[in-house]
């Protein structure tokens, strides 16, 4: 069964829920001076789903016929290869280490069987991930891959005990957080926003996932709480 419920299954609740997501991201543009290019999704702990919701929403924002690069940012044990089906000898940590002005980044990254929408898996598990991702070769890269497409989704590791996720918001414009119904705890979303305004960043959305159908609703003022992703 296809990951990517969007297209599987284009006029179920799981893929409406991720078009209202995508017109809320769309609808922010209308009111912000800057535009939303980079869309960055982490969650509070392993297992809420945040890849899932990720590979989804790249590919919805795809259907707009906008060119979308899905960055698997996760370093430490990333999961875009297996939503995707795609392997590769090379990724996202062998382009941060071997980064010159000269190299050709497009041969780092895969295109996807989807029309408009590529990847750029994790590659090899390095020893400092939040060093690369630091460093001054992952800025120079940023940079360039934004020019290069239209909307870059950075799907993120998790923010509680680890800082990749916040040393990838300084290149975010849209921070969204993923927790879990029934295992998520208050504190853990307190702390997941506490650590975003610790480096002056603000977390735009949260998603909660894994929620029965039956009990569908909006949650507070935050996005639609139909999501049932591992």
């Amino acid at each position: 069964m296809s990951k990517i419920c969007v297209k599987s299954s284009p006029k179920g609740m799981f893929s409406e829920s991720i078009k209202t997501i995508r017109t809320n991201i769309n609808f922010s543009n209308i009111n912000s001076d800057k535009e939303t290019k980079v869309i960055l999704l982490t969650s509070a702990n392993s297992g809420d789903g945040k890849s899932f919701i990720s590979s989804n929403l790249a590919y919805s924002f795809s259907l707009e016929g906008k060119s979308v690069l899905l960055v698997d940012c996760d370093l430490r044990k990333g999961k875009l290869k297996e939503y995707f089906d795609i392997e590769t000898e090379k990724g996202y940590s062998e382009l941060i280490l071997n980064y010159k002005a000269n190299t050709k980044i497009g041969s780092y990254i895969s295109k996807t069987k989807y029309e408009n929408l590529s990847i750029l898996l994790g590659g090899t598990i390095p020893p400092n991930p939040v060093e690369l991702l630091s460093s001054e070769n992952n800025k120079k890269i940023m940079d360039k891959l934004k020019e290069k497409y239209d909307l870059i989704i950075l799907d993120c590791p998790p923010v509680i005990g680890l800082s990749d996720a916040l040393v990838m918001a300084e290149y975010s414009d849209y921070n969204i957080l993923v927790v879990s119904n029934k295992k998520t705890t208050n504190k853990e979303l307190e702390l997941s926003l506490k650590a975003f305004e610790n480096v002056k960043r603000s977390v735009n959305g949260v998603i909660m996932n894994k929620v029965a159908k039956k009990n569908n609703s909006y949650y507070s003022n935050y996005y639609s709480n139909s999501y049932y992703g591992d």
